[in-house]
């Protein structure tokens, strides 16, 4: 069965995804920042998930993390990890150290876990990258406000789809993917869809992404979102 790792497990989409998985019969490896949370902690009874400590915007635990698992061959990378933000994100309001911080969790850092495990994408014969992203921050959309998190996850689109291109020839896929307006601390009790939803559709996609659809924006629908 492939192997599974997904970054900020502890809540919301993450920790769905990794029971979802685990569920299908998947070996998983889930990270968490700090410590675990209780509901991801009863989930490792399962002798098929392994978790691990990872700050995402900490070169060298970054580094530490790799190293544990240089041997371990990953199949799919989940970058899930992601801040909505600071409160204040309006024209009048928004402070350069709390957007610089946004960038840093939803933008950089998928990026730099991304080329700490490229070595275990290659053991694979259908490795995968899937990035979390969000249609906020498409061009293509008029809104206003949530400057830090909009500019992110508009970085990230092309952060990814770079990235697809340098990883095409090692048959790497990569896409981000928009997961919905979801119920979670993020998105909020008025979203449209639940977790499990959201998930599932992710785990769907991912099951049958192929090098065809690299470098496209995706939804958790499967279908190609504007960038």
């Amino acid at each position: 069965m492939e192997t599974v790792l997904i970054t900020g497990a502890s809540r919301g989409i993450g920790l769905e995804l990794t029971r979802q998985f685990l569920h299908l019969g998947y070996n998983v490896i889930s990270t968490y920042r700090n410590s675990a949370s209780s509901e991801l902690a009863a989930l490792s009874s399962e002798g098929s998930l392994t978790l691990f400590n990872l700050e995402v915007t900490v070169s060298d635990s970054i580094a530490e993390f790799a190293h544990n698992i240089s041997n371990v061959s990953i199949d799919i990378l989940i970058n899930n990890a992601g801040v909505i933000g600071p409160i204040e994100q309006a024209l009048e309001t928004i402070e350069s150290a709390d957007w610089l911080r946004t960038l840093a969790v939803n933008t950089i850092a998928p990026l730099l876990v991304s080329r700490s495990l490229i070595g275990n994408l290659k053991k694979s014969s259908n490795p995968r990258i899937i990035t979390v992203s969000s249609q906020m921050g498409a061009l293509n959309r008029e809104s206003t406000g949530m400057y830090a998190y909009r500019s992110s996850k508009a970085a990230l689109n092309k952060v990814m789809q770079v990235l697809a291109i340098e990883l095409k020839e090692q048959g790497i896929v990569v896409c981000p993917v928009h997961p919905g307006w979801v119920k979670t601390d993020m998105g909020g009790p008025d979203a449209e869809i639940s977790v499990s939803e959201s998930a599932a559709g992710i785990v769907d996609l991912v099951r049958n992404l192929t090098m065809k659809q690299s470098g496209k924006f995706l939804t958790w629908q499967g279908e190609e979102h504007p960038w």
